[in-house]
């Protein structure tokens, strides 16, 4: 996974810029993705590219246009020294998964890093830096791609129990 490095305090303005808030497809939400703060995030992003930031990732305006332009750009993971608090749930929430590493200042842009969750790290240039551990309902909502999906997959499994 490709690292796109970003510093301390990026707000979710500078993830999507409010011009772009009418836009709700996840896909049309990557290309306005960073503009404005890093414009070639957009043209240049992959699947499966990882955002690599300081602390308090996500903070300013509560909006899950902020994850959803991530999802849309292929990024599954976020990892920060810390994120405010709304983006993180609202990340979780739309199926992005926030790791907390208090290393992450030691990673570098265009890095490539591996994500061991079992283990409980990250691996970046044959160093291991610790994550937070993802509670294990937290990982659930991700897994089953946010809270929507995971409410009707809870759902389903009730509906076949009780027939």
């Amino acid at each position: 996974m490709r690292v796109w490095k970003f510093g301390n305090d990026i707000d979710t303005d500078a993830i999507i810029p409010g011009r772009f808030l009418t836009i709700y497809d996840p896909a049309e939400l990557a290309k306005h993705a960073f503009e404005g703060t890093r414009d070639e995030f957009a043209r240049e992003v992959r699947e499966g590219d990882v955002v690599v930031a300081g602390s308090n990732f996500g903070c300013g305006s509560s909006r899950e246009h902020a994850p959803l332009a991530l999802l849309g750009a292929g990024i599954r993971v976020v990892v920060a020294k810390s994120f405010a608090r709304i983006f993180y749930r609202n990340a979780v929430n739309t199926g992005l998964l926030p790791l907390v590493c208090a290393g992450a200042g030691e990673i570098r842009d265009g890095d490539t890093i591996s994500v061991d969750l079992g283990g409980g790290f990250i691996e970046v240039n044959g160093k291991r830096l610790a994550v937070e551990p993802v509670p294990g309902f937290l990982k659930s909502i991700v897994d089953a791609g946010g809270l929507v999906a995971y409410a009707k997959s809870l759902d389903e499994v009730e509906t076949c129990s009780t027939r």
